[in-house]
């Protein structure tokens, strides 16, 4: 299975220290964020890595190379300086991603979730992984009723982790350019052909200095502790 990894954003958020550098080189207790990704991605069996990128992107071409370092195999889908979004982003990249069920995540995310686990994963137009809520993200986003299927009526709220499995054809009549994922999913959610799974794991929106700076206090301790 292929997988893409969402390393596109401009990190306005992130602002004054994503001026020079994009997001996912940011450093982390010595590595930057999205090498953590990768290395966890290699290691549960996901080889075969395709990242977007658009502000600054040949930084993360050059930091990263065709990804032999890390035992896998990495293209790029470069947008632009100004990005497509996140669905138009993943249709740029569908023919690198190929026909089957691909892997998208974050490039923002930092999480031990078991991404082996979705490999044998069922999925209909797309199954999403949701977490607890953060505490800057209080009402959530999508539930899961009893079927197993995201939905966003009458159900406890949680947040989409950035982590998900989507079929080509989510995307199909789409046209090419800048579009958002949140109204794709809503619309297959409203035929009941997206599922869902709850995680109850560590996982951390890297979405501001604060909190870059709490994770790399919380991956130093552990390094100290190894």
């Amino acid at each position: 299975m292929k997988v893409m990894i969402l390393a596109a954003g401009r990190g306005e958020r992130m602002r004054p220290l994503t001026d020079h550098t994009p997001k996912p080189l940011l450093p982390v207790a010595g590595k930057t964020i999205i090498e953590y990704t990768i290395k966890q991605l290699v290691a549960a069996g996901f080889n075969d890595i395709i990242i977007n990128h658009a502000h600054l992107g040949q930084q993360i071409e050059q930091h990263l190379g065709g990804g032999q370092q890390y035992g896998a195999t990495i293209h790029y889908s470069p947008e632009g300086e100004q990005g497509l979004e996140t669905a138009g982003g993943i249709i740029n990249a569908l023919p690198l991603l190929g026909d089957a069920v691909f892997l998208v995540v974050n490039g923002d995310v930092a999480t031990d979730f078991p991404f082996a686990e979705l490999k044998n994963q069922t999925v209909d137009l797309a199954h999403l992984v949701l977490v607890d809520n953060p505490a800057h993200h209080p009402q959530g986003d999508f539930g899961l009723d009893d079927a197993g299927k995201v939905t966003e009526k009458d159900a406890e709220k949680f947040t989409f982790s950035g982590i998900g499995l989507y079929r080509p054809e989510l995307f199909s009549n789409i046209p090419a350019g800048s579009s958002k994922l949140g109204p794709l999913l809503r619309q297959a959610m409203s035929s009941r052909r997206v599922s869902g799974q709850k995680f109850a794991g560590f996982w951390m929106d890297i979405g501001t200095p604060e909190r870059l700076q709490e994770l790399n206090h919380l991956y130093s301790s552990r390094t100290s502790h190894a």
